[in-house]
């Protein structure tokens, strides 16, 4: 019996690595499927994605388990089995967490071992009993020293339950992924990564919401540049600049995947006459936060004979009509982006979020990024 559980362990110790080396050999290209879009799951192209991930649970701030709401219990259970009827081999995640969750509730739970263990145990049931192939961990953001290392704990329990589980179950290994901030650095205080590269799959850089009209109203900015200017007089800040700051602080490029926002902001400018990159401007052009899903912006563009400007030095796009302003990210900066990803070995991209592109346009632009490369593990 001991060595019979000896082997079990070695093999599944084995299918383990087996399973790490095939997810890691994969460019992927991800997408997140928001279940308040008013899209239902059955419109996703999964033909254009390798993995999809169905947000948001959410998590209970008393006895910290993970839990989904009862809107979308039914969504959430069918996801897998819809998404899989046109990509059979397209991979699906639990997305915990969220910009509109609470970020002290991640604290507190990570800040125990009994409140980290119930977030765990109940987030691998969820995704085992919903049919997930993993689960996704969407904390925004972890922002005190104390959080920071409670994550870097947080992660490596995650991955040894993962190990844990699989081998009692006998199932495939659950994927672990997490969205975390554009940087290795949040605000000056370092991320776990040598934690994070450890124990997660895939790791989501978010390198969009740089700029908007409600935080930097003055002026018209990209709101999810690849690259930046010295000399514009803005607040500098680049997706290449983030993803650098994570190699560079030991993360591995095949476990980087690049955020492309699948939507962008409005700006009313000052003088319809003066509508390039940083243009006076006056905040938002429509109210809130002047965020504009994709297929909205294109919309925008038909019904106003908006002139449409591809940046390349940036990597961006922006329109204008009279004294509306919008940047965002079209077919032009996508395509370099993704060419991005494939040049510089990262694991690949994902995009927030697929209900908002405008027939697939942009999803089969990425959809390019979808070949096999050899495993380099730097």
């Amino acid at each position: 019996m001991v060595y019979s559980n000896k082997f079990q362990f070695v093999v599944s110790f084995f299918l383990f690595m087996l399973h790490l080396h095939a997810s890691t050999a994969q460019n992927i290209i991800g997408g997140y499927w928001f279940a308040d879009s008013g899209s239902p799951a059955a419109d996703i192209n999964s033909t254009l994605f390798t993995h999809l991930f169905c947000a948001f649970a959410d998590t209970n701030p008393t006895n910290f388990t993970v839990t989904i709401s009862s809107s979308n219990s039914a969504k959430f259970s069918s996801f897998t089995q819809t998404v899989q009827q046109k990509n059979p081999s397209v991979k699906t995640l639990l997305s915990i967490g969220g910009g509109a969750s609470n970020p002290s509730t991640f604290s507190a739970m990570a800040s125990q071992p009994t409140s980290r263990k119930s977030f765990i145990d109940s987030a691998i049931q969820l995704a085992r009993s919903n049919n997930f192939h993993g689960v996704d961990i969407d904390w925004e953001y972890p922002s005190t020293p104390s959080d920071m290392q409670n994550f870097g704990i947080f992660s490596r329990e995650f991955r040894t339950s993962l190990i844990s589980e699989a081998r009692n179950s006998g199932k495939p290994i659950l994927l672990l992924s997490c969205a975390v901030f554009r940087s290795s650095d949040y605000y000056s205080l370092e991320m776990p990564s040598k934690a994070m590269n450890d124990s997660f799959d895939i790791i989501n850089v978010m390198s969009y919401d740089f700029h908007g009209p409600n935080w930097f109203p003055n002026r018209t900015a990209a709101p999810a540049s690849l690259n930046y200017q010295t000399n514009s007089g803005a607040y500098q800040v680049g997706g290449d600049q983030g993803i650098r700051s994570w190699i560079a602080a030991g993360v591995s490029r095949r476990k980087l995947a690049m955020g492309i926002p699948y939507y962008g902001y409005a700006w009313r400018l000052r003088n319809g006459s003066n509508n390039g990159l940083y243009a006076p401007a006056n905040g938002s052009a429509f109210g809130g936060d002047g965020s504009m899903g994709y297929n909205q912006i294109r919309a925008f563009v038909s019904q106003n004979g908006a002139r449409c400007v591809y940046n390349s030095t940036l990597v961006t796009d922006y329109c204008y009509a009279g004294t509306t302003w919008i940047g965002y990210d079209d077919v032009q900066s996508v395509a370099a982006k993704v060419n991005y990803c494939k040049n510089n070995g990262l694991l690949g991209h994902f995009v927030w979020q697929v209900a908002s592109d405008n027939n697939w346009a942009l999803s089969q632009t990425g959809d390019c990024q979808k070949f096999l490369i050899p495993f380099v593990d730097t």
